[in-house]
């Protein structure tokens, strides 16, 4: 592979996108030009590619405040009139960029936290008494205030969505147990995997589907 060529891919993608440089998966899918057509013979990070190219490299983007997500998740709620599921929210984002992916409300650690932060924000935010009542509808959610100690609240069966490494491949899956899959895992294949990242969630079959 020339590196002149991905350099010139790279500015006609970005020319053909309002001059904002493409990344990695997009270059694959228009150009078939892959990570190891240029690592690591011409660059190490993509980032030292687009800035060759003339570009700044990606930044990451900014964590969201915890109260503009929670808005975002009351104004679906409210646009639905019940709460969404995860697909619904997963479709949201992609009709309205401003309204964060759904990674982001598993920083809240679950369904049933997740709406314990919406109501505690709900009352003391006067004027969202719908929203408190939809929430309440939920059987994940105690009838009275989550602060307050009383009263039984229903245990949430959670698991985990993790991604290894091993050697130059990766794996998304999920387990019970991130430390009992990576031991099976490192019988099974040549080189014993690296957990890259893992998250806890209530829903681990749509959180592995959403990473796929």
């Amino acid at each position: 592979m020339d590196k002149q060529r991905i350099l010139d891919e790279v500015r006609r993608l970005a020319n053909a996108n309002g001059g904002k440089p493409p990344g990695e998966g997009i270059l694959k899918r228009h150009t078939g030009i892959t990570r190891r057509d240029w690592y690591p013979n011409f660059w190490l990070r993509w980032g030292d590619a687009l800035v060759e190219a003339g570009y700044p490299a990606n930044q990451f983007q900014k964590a969201i405040n915890d109260d503009v997500v929670i808005q975002s998740y009351i104004s679906l709620v409210r646009e639905l009139k019940r709460l969404p599921i995860a697909g619904e929210m997963i479709r949201k984002r992609k009709t309205d960029k401003s309204f964060p992916t759904r990674s982001v409300f598993y920083r809240f650690g679950g369904k049933e936290k997740l709406l314990n932060t919406v109501v505690r924000y709900c009352r003391e935010h006067p004027g969202l008494e719908d929203v408190i009542e939809i929430c309440m509808q939920c059987k994940d959610i105690p009838m009275t205030n989550a602060e307050v100690g009383g009263g039984l609240k229903t245990k949430v069966v959670t698991g985990f969505v993790y991604l290894m490494k091993s050697g130059r491949h990766y794996k998304i899956g999920r387990t019970v147990s991130v430390g009992g899959r990576e031991r099976q895992l490192a019988i099974k294949i040549p080189v014993p995997p690296t957990t890259i990242h893992s998250i806890e969630t209530d829903d681990p079959v749509g959180v592995e589907a959403y990473w796929h």
